[in-house]
């Protein structure tokens, strides 16, 4: 009896080689390997490898970049430096926001273009209580975020607007998907409030660890009031009894907790003009387009193919001997009532 002899490792100072020797014929195996064993290497190996892969090509470069944000090392900013410059990869951004001074952030802000490029810049910057935080740059839930983590002051006042804020901006986005916190329950029974909206939820949590507990509790209270509202109302009656499958049934509920958490708002965050209340209720455009509807039944019975014509199968058999072996070897009995379709 042979036994199988398991592959021995190949020494990562000859893989190197191998991926940067371009006519090595090795150069994609070699990848895969330096790539598996990556995070098990000693710091010099795994330098090396990251300097190779960052003068290879965009997908190299790309997870080199990905590495190195939990792998930096000063020696690598002048060649990151460069890269960023000349390419401007999202993934490079991601490096030289996490690691590079924080002047050299201030003097290239502009140039950094990513919709949440300013949140991580600002993480950095904020720390020095001189800067200026440019407000609208950031969401609601990133602002909050960097004021925590940079020990900034947040009065009463303005955490109120900001939590208000959110939830309007919930209510009244044109989005084909609620998103909800983890805490959510979807059962039959569940009721979805505002504070279960993922943004209002993040929201919460921050004002919680910056220690606006009387801010919070106000809105615990107010949230409370709203849940009572949906449950009394007619569109969470009708929902209850209809036969809804699973996400059709927690978009449902999310669309009754919009409604009644923007009719529940002071009129002085209601700031988008000629709103129509009503219109959260009517499916987004998006399943129209894909005939996605709520209250979607599920079938009596499960929907079957009509039956195969056998003529195609038996002339397979008759023409391939593989085929034919499969059969007899299957014991299956080829006759026009006896197929299985």
């Amino acid at each position: 009896m042979k036994f199988d002899i398991k592959k021995r490792n190949t020494p990562v100072a000859t893989l190197i080689k191998n991926y940067i020797n371009k006519k090595s014929g090795k150069v994609a195996e070699s990848r895969e390997e330096i790539q598996r064993r990556f995070d098990h290497l000693d710091w010099k190996d795994q330098k090396k490898i990251m300097q190779a892969f960052l003068e290879s090509g965009k997908t190299d470069r790309l997870w080199a970049y990905s590495k190195l944000v939990d792998n930096w090392d000063k020696s690598f900013e002048p060649r990151i430096k460069e890269l960023w410059e000349q390419l401007h990869e999202d993934k490079c951004s991601w490096v030289v926001t996490r690691h590079f001074p924080t002047k050299y952030l201030s003097q290239n802000i502009d140039k950094f273009t990513d919709d949440r490029d300013y949140y991580f810049i600002c993480l950095r910057l904020a720390e020095d209580k001189n800067y200026i935080i440019d407000r609208s740059k950031l969401s609601v839930t990133d602002y909050l975020s960097v004021l925590y983590h940079t020990d900034r002051p947040l009065s009463d006042d303005e955490a109120r607007d900001l939590l208000y804020k959110t939830v309007h901006d919930v209510c009244t986005e044109d989005s084909y998907y609620t998103q909800l916190s983890r805490y959510a329950t979807v059962g039959k029974d569940a009721i979805i409030s505002p504070i279960l909206f993922q943004s209002v939820n993040l929201a919460v949590y921050y004002l919680r660890q910056m220690d606006l507990i009387d801010v919070v509790r106000q809105f615990e209270t107010w949230n409370e009031g709203v849940q009572r509202t949906v449950f009394s109302s007619s569109e969470y009656k009708t929902v209850l009894t209809a036969d809804l499958l699973e996400y059709d049934l927690r978009e449902a509920k999310a669309k009754i907790a919009k409604k009644y958490a923007y009719l529940a708002l002071d009129d002085k965050y209601k700031e988008t003009e000629n709103f129509n209340v009503d219109s959260i209720l009517t499916p987004h455009e998006w399943f129209k387009e894909n005939k996605i509807r709520e209250g979607i039944k599920r079938p009596s019975k499960p929907e079957f193919p009509e039956p195969a014509d056998p003529t195609a199968l038996k002339e397979l058999i008759a023409e391939n001997p593989a085929v034919k072996k499969l059969v007899g070897d299957l014991g299956l009995d080829i006759n026009d009532d006896t197929l299985p379709f």
